[in-house]
């Protein structure tokens, strides 16, 4: 059952790399934005990689930190699926998503699962929604 929305993103790929696997291509995303975790505005930073299956799904995971302005600061990890919706960069996704953190104020996200959508236009400018997975 979903539960509160507990981050708001908005971000921009910054970078992308093609490397070759055992499993085929794979493509490294790095994403620049800005965040709002339980109310706290932040400046966040992620990486993620992508393979595509020959279904034409893919395969997804990430890594990011978040940086407030106050000292608060969160890394994350996440794994998911996809699809190309476009042109370009246009993409969207599904993931699960789980947190650390030293901040007080941030202290809830130890003990979640969030659940999220990330939506890419085709220039790589993209909006992501998470919510506590109850």
């Amino acid at each position: 059952m979903l539960g509160d929305k507990i981050i708001d993103l908005t971000g921009k790929i910054t970078g992308t790399r093609v490397t070759q696997e055992a499993t085929g291509p794979r493509v490294e995303v790095s994403v620049q934005g800005t965040s709002n975790y339980l109310g706290i505005e932040m400046s966040e930073l992620a990486t993620y990689t992508s393979t595509m299956l020959p279904t034409g799904v893919l395969l997804g995971e990430g890594q990011g930190v978040a940086m407030g302005v106050e000292g608060d600061a969160v890394s994350w990890q996440g794994a998911g699926v996809g699809r190309p919706t476009g042109k370009g960069l246009e993409s969207s996704w599904r993931y699960a998503i789980t947190f650390q953190t030293q901040s007080p104020r941030l202290a809830r996200l130890n003990s979640v699962v969030g659940v999220g959508e990330w939506e890419t236009d085709e220039q790589g400018n993209g909006k992501a929604e998470i919510w506590e997975w109850k």
